[in-house]
């Protein structure tokens, strides 16, 4: 299951066995808080909880361990970190424990990837698979209603529908950095009961989507000088061309969804703004707006070739350096629009 259902459960029933599975810290830092939250209740962890390295731990010590019924509490928790090599390497025993677990133990398996059709993914029930993973660029508008509740419960803040579409913007799809955002604007606002988009625009600093952002108004702007300046400091500053494409496809992806319903559907600007996941402020709006009108009709809809074409050949579908690959789509963008290639 996903970890949002999984952290927002009222009462989890307890796994023998869980494996957190995917790349998003924050999701696996509160998981296996909740988890053994969920083992132990109010007592101290520090009686119940081991932590070993999966590189650094014998199965038979693992297994020791959770037969092993602390004095302090109701069970024993082992958690292995980095267990991907871990798993492989003792993948028959696991199954075996999978099917005949300790009664006083609960194991945590801290995996990247965990396959659904291995016989021990197999094993465990949807409750003890956590998916903790960040979500793509373009599907970062799903995270919207977990960071309004977020700041509620976390940071005692009421955050403002168009002020969370905004943050998710600037910062991303890392939950880490939102959390962290969310701080220090609960910290910046003070004692005002809530943080507005405005707060939001004056005080999230630097990201990587943020400066995609910059990239995507200088050429709604008609500013590609400013539009490739802004890509080369970030690559002079040793920004990965993969990490630049995640933010940039997010966008464009928007762009082509309006495109479609704007000219193939006759859909009205604005609801074709909802549909695609554009913030309602007005700021941002006309941002896109202008971005529209600068791309045309024809870019528009090539749009989506053009991040197929470019995915492929950042996954080695194109011999050129992946540097100059995004840099050709940025001029292809930027372009006035009578010099665009057909």
């Amino acid at each position: 299951m996903d970890a949002l259902p999984f952290l927002a459960a009222k009462a989890p029933s307890r796994q023998p066995v869980y494996a957190l599975v995917g790349d998003e810290d924050f999701l696996k830092r509160h998981a296996r808080e909740r988890i053994i939250a969920t083992a132990i209740g109010s007592e101290d962890p520090a009686f119940a909880v081991s932590v070993y390295q999966g590189d650094k731990i014998e199965f038979s010590t693992a297994r020791n361990e959770l037969e092993t019924l602390p004095f302090l509490a109701p069970c024993r928790i082992v958690i292995v970190e980095a267990a991907d090599t871990f798993v492989t390497e003792n993948r028959p025993a696991l199954e075996a424990y999978a099917a005949k677990p300790s009664s006083v133990g609960v194991l945590v398996l801290d995996v990247k990837t965990f396959p659904d059709t291995t016989k021990l993914a197999k094993a465990l029930p949807d409750a003890a698979k956590i998916v903790c993973k960040t979500p793509p660029a373009y599907k970062i508008h799903e995270l919207k209603p977990w960071l309004v509740e977020w700041a509620k419960t976390a940071h005692k803040k009421k955050l403002a529908p168009d002020a969370a579409e905004l943050l998710l913007e600037l910062v991303g799809a890392s939950m880490g950095s939102l959390d962290q955002e969310l701080g220090k604007l609960a910290v910046a606002v003070g004692a005002k009961p809530g943080i507005a988009v405005e707060d939001v625009d004056r005080m999230v600093g630097r990201t990587k989507a943020a400066d995609v952002f910059r990239i995507m108004d200088a050429i709604g702007d008609g500013k590609p000088g400013e539009a490739l300046s802004i890509l080369e400091e970030l690559f002079s500053e040793g920004e990965d061309p993969m990490a630049v494409m995640g933010p940039l496809t997010g966008q464009l992806r928007k762009l082509a969804t309006i495109a479609r319903l704007l000219f193939l559907e006759q859909m009205p600007l604005g609801p074709a703004m909802d549909a695609a996941g554009v913030p309602k402020w007005d700021k941002i709006r006309i941002g896109v707006e202008r971005q529209i009108k600068y791309l045309g009709r024809r870019r528009l809809l090539a749009l989506t070739d053009w991040l197929v074409e470019i995915n492929l050949g950042l996954k080695g579908g194109n011999a050129l350096p992946e540097r100059v690959q995004v840099e050709r789509l940025i001029v292809t963008l930027a372009r006035p629009l009578e010099k665009a290639p057909k």
